[in-house]
């Protein structure tokens, strides 16, 4: 440095004199480098809601990135900042553990990191960011060990479906009944029309008035994005069994006010929001009832029971997969539709519960 120092004196007093031919000799500064650009901030949040409208675009993403959005935020708050040229992947490393202290291997790796994987991935192909510091960050899951079957049994199915059919909402110590109808009416039918549709519990809590109607003499429901979300994105008509219309289901529709009828968000941004929260009070009542088994999911205890159900009476594959909203299993799948006649066939062949 004092070599270099001395130099550059020397040459100031070669130009006091005039003199400008003088070329440095210290190697500190005939090697210099010129200093790198800086990189330019990229907004985490903003290179999100780009990526969601291109794939909203390209015909995915039918919510918006509804689903996904709560990761970004997630990530965002554990940074601390919202520059995601900064990420590096030692900071996505450091989110990964910090997951695994609250959510399962399977819920970290699947949305958590996919969801970054694919927003950087995107990012990098576009020349928004220079390149994808996610693509390695990955958890590895352990296979799952069942203890049981995945599906309500016989025994389980009726007892659920018991205290549905009689569930009254109780009173408080001084008389008065705080559960909102829609969460009574949510205990009362949402359990029956699950047992018989096999759908996801969210996809029946968001249920709507309007998407219940009477086709050729059949109740039927349509599962749609409208009324919150479907996990395929494609609405989907699903017929009534008629156990259910048997237990006034026709009625309560008809008396029921338009809108939701199990939750009470009225602004449609927030049905989805809503069915979920609802989904879960579900859970929590069935577990506070002694009416969750162990080692059983019971927001999708019934959607394994309805297939194995299907399976034991022969009912095609694509038939069931279709009612459940399962994408196609093969190519030759994808030819064809799946009717509502179809579909009425196959429900009516399922056996009705013994309640009484």
């Amino acid at each position: 440095l004092c070599h270099a120092e001395l130099e550059a004196l020397a040459r100031v007093a070669e130009r006091d004199e005039g003199d400008f031919t003088g070329q440095p000799t210290a190697p500190i500064i005939v090697n210099a480098q010129p200093l790198e650009k800086a990189t330019a901030s990229v907004s985490l949040t903003g290179l999100w809601s780009d990526y969601v409208n291109s794939r909203v675009q390209a015909g995915f993403m039918r919510d918006g990135g509804k689903r996904q959005r709560p990761v970004i935020e997630n990530l965002r708050t554990f940074l601390k900042h919202n520059n995601a040229s900064r990420i590096t992947k030692k900071d996505l490393l450091a989110w990964r553990e910090h997951l695994m202290k609250s959510l399962s291997a399977k819920t970290v790796n699947d949305i958590y990191l996919s969801t970054v994987r694919s927003l950087f991935a995107w990012a990098a192909d576009n020349d928004r960011l220079p390149e994808n510091v996610a693509d390695s960050v990955k958890q590895p899951k352990p296979r799952k060990v069942y203890g049981r079957e995945r599906g309500y049994t016989d025994v389980e199915a009726v007892k659920v479906l018991k205290a549905s059919r009689t569930y009254q909402s109780k009173a408080d110590e001084f008389g008065r009944v705080r559960e909102s109808d829609q969460m009574a009416n949510l205990k009362r039918w949402v359990p029956i029309i699950c047992a018989f549709t096999g759908a996801r519990v969210s996809e029946i809590t968001q249920l709507r008035k309007e998407d219940i109607r009477k086709t050729d003499g059949h109740l039927v429901a349509r599962i749609t994005p409208d009324a919150g979300t479907v996990k395929s994105g494609d609405y989907r008509d699903v017929p009534l069994h008629p156990q259910i219309i048997e237990q006034g289901f026709a009625q309560f529709v008809s008396e029921a006010d338009p809108g939701p009828m199990f939750h009470n968000a009225t602004a449609p941004e927030k049905f989805q929001r809503a069915a979920v929260i609802v989904s879960n009070k579900l859970s929590d009542w069935l577990r506070e009832s002694g009416l969750r088994p162990e080692g059983l999911q019971p927001n999708h205890a019934w959607r394994h029971r309805f297939k194995t159900q299907c399976i034991e009476l022969g009912i095609s594959p694509r038939v069931y997969d279709a009612i459940q909203g399962h994408a196609a299993k093969s190519a030759s799948d994808g030819y064809g539709d799946v009717s509502l006649k179809a579909k009425i066939d196959a429900i009516s062949r399922l056996p009705e519960y013994e309640l009484s």
